[in-house]
């Protein structure tokens, strides 16, 4: 151990951590249309950073919610589609995240670029996808993934790990690899459906840009500049 004030330590002294931003600037002319259009091209330049080692899991973002009475959580996850309806993540329908949207449709997606400089910020509301796309996309994850998703009754608390390791291999006995998992009735994917969608590129001296799409009634979407 050591006497020495963490807080004088510019090393570990959160208010002492400097980062300064020298990203090329972000111009609404150059925007896309549609902010999943602009998405697709942002997501590509993570994916190629990630390609390189720069950017780790471009799809991972932090997926907000709130329950009935609007107390918020917040938690990771993997986004694994999008498409001009939104973006989609899988999750189980007991887990917190899961039962907050039920109570509370409304949601905020942000993925964390920042090798990047760069973060975009959803805002809009979810809703679960049909039982022939969950099937589908259950198909193409790993067997221990497909096993685990019965294994862990998630965000439910345990004792110990024990049961849990037990659960799995119980099911790794009944199925073995190379043998079709079932679907879980209890677990599915959310679509969410962006109300906004905010494109934020860090700049020199705090004067990041931040240019957010919003949703108009007829279907068409407005860019606005938000002030850093």
């Amino acid at each position: 151990m050591t006497d020495r004030d963490p807080l004088l330590d510019p090393a570990i002294d959160p208010a002492a951590m400097r980062k300064q931003y020298r990203a090329e600037g972000l111009a609404a002319q150059d925007l896309a249309t549609h902010p999943m259009d602009q998405f697709a091209r942002w997501f590509e330049d993570a994916a190629r950073a990630a390609l390189h080692g720069t950017v780790y899991e471009p799809n991972a973002m932090v997926v907000s919610t709130a329950d009935a009475a609007g107390r918020p959580s917040s938690r990771t996850v993997l986004m694994k589609q999008f498409d001009t309806e939104g973006f989609v993540f899988y999750t189980n329908y007991d887990s917190r995240k899961a039962r907050e949207l039920a109570e509370n449709p409304h949601i905020a997606l942000l993925f964390p670029w920042h090798p990047l400089a760069r973060q975009v910020i959803v805002t809009g509301t979810a809703r679960r996808t049909g039982r022939d796309e969950t099937a589908a996309y259950f198909r193409t994850r790993p067997h221990g993934s497909q096993l685990g998703a019965w294994a862990s009754a998630q965000s439910s608390v345990i004792a110990s790990r024990t049961p849990l390791d037990a659960a799995y291999a119980d099911l790794e006995a009944r199925y073995p690899e190379g043998e079709q998992v079932p679907v879980p009735p209890h677990w599915g994917g959310f679509r969410i459906t962006p109300q906004a969608v905010e494109f934020w590129q860090g700049r020199e001296n705090r004067l990041h840009d931040r240019l957010r799409y919003v949703s108009r009634p007829d279907g068409t979407w407005k860019v606005e500049r938000l002030s850093p």
